[in-house]
């Protein structure tokens, strides 16, 4: 764990090694309570001028209360002030197990940052978060005890609710049955062992939408094994700039999506 690093170093103070000491038994007792000991996740955040929302999607990261954990921002070349809000919190002092990390790319859209971000993970799980959504408090630890007790799963997802962002045109948010439940299989929900993200493949590059979709089409082809649970772990922010809602092209992208899960099942038939 990081703390270990911070209780060698020779210029800290014994007040500090008496703090970390502290933060490490707290959060050693709350991953055992939980199952869910030594269990390293990866989160990763990809976000893309997203400066509004991003501190709150990243402390409900936090506030899972989950170590070791890495958080890894990835900054799909953003022209407002996330990137600030990112920097920010990376430099934060955070509790004993936890880092934060800071990646910059040119903008090649959510999947490819999201790519990037799993590409640079070193737990043994790794969930994904986008930046203007929020996870349940449970989400990390219930996840990880499905996991922990059956070691044939690759993953697990849950569900999400939707809810309004204040201010929202109420045309728009009549569209929505947001405030009721439904089957998530989405990356927000997901959490996926490392290894079998690395088996399966990740997102296809320059898909502007259904770039999940064609993910998990894919991975259930190759063989992914998942469940899904009852529970909520995702709440998903109505604020009508998100792109699933306002882009125009967005059924022809889900046709080309089914298309390409055609032409791969023809390929594979001869």
């Amino acid at each position: 764990l990081d703390g270990f690093a911070l209780i060698q170093s020779a210029r800290i103070r014994p007040i500090r090694v008496i703090r970390v000491l502290f933060q490490l038994a707290e959060r050693l007792r709350h991953s055992f309570a939980k199952g869910a000991l030594f269990m390293f996740v990866s989160v990763v955040i990809p976000f893309h001028n997203c400066e509004a929302y991003l501190a709150e999607a990243i402390q409900s990261v936090l506030d899972q209360g989950h170590a070791p954990l890495e958080l890894i921002v990835v900054d799909d070349g953003s022209t407002d002030g996330s990137a600030a809000v990112a920097r920010r919190v990376g430099a934060a002092e955070h509790p004993a197990g936890v880092a934060v990390h800071y990646l910059w790319q040119e903008q090649q859209g959510a999947g490819a940052a999201r790519n990037r971000g799993a590409a640079a993970a070193r737990g043994e799980y790794v969930a994904f978060l986008d930046a203007d959504d929020l996870w349940t408090p449970e989400k990390i630890a219930v996840q990880l005890a499905a996991l922990a007790a059956d070691p044939t799963l690759d993953a697990v997802f849950g569900n999400l609710e939707q809810f309004l962002q204040p201010g929202l045109d109420p045309a728009l948010a009549a569209r929505y049955e947001y405030h009721q439940s439904m089957n998530g299989y989405s990356a927000g929900t997901m959490l996926i062992r490392l290894a079998a993200w690395q088996r399966l493949g990740g997102f296809t590059p320059g898909l502007r939408f259904g770039e999940f979709v064609d993910w998990y089409v894919r991975a259930k082809e190759r063989g992914l094994h998942d469940l899904l649970l009852p529970q909520v772990f995702l709440r998903r922010r109505i604020h009508g700039r998100n792109y699933s809602l306002t882009a125009a092209d967005q059924h022809i992208a889900y046709v080309g999506v089914a298309k390409a899960a055609l032409d791969r099942r023809r390929a594979a038939a001869g």
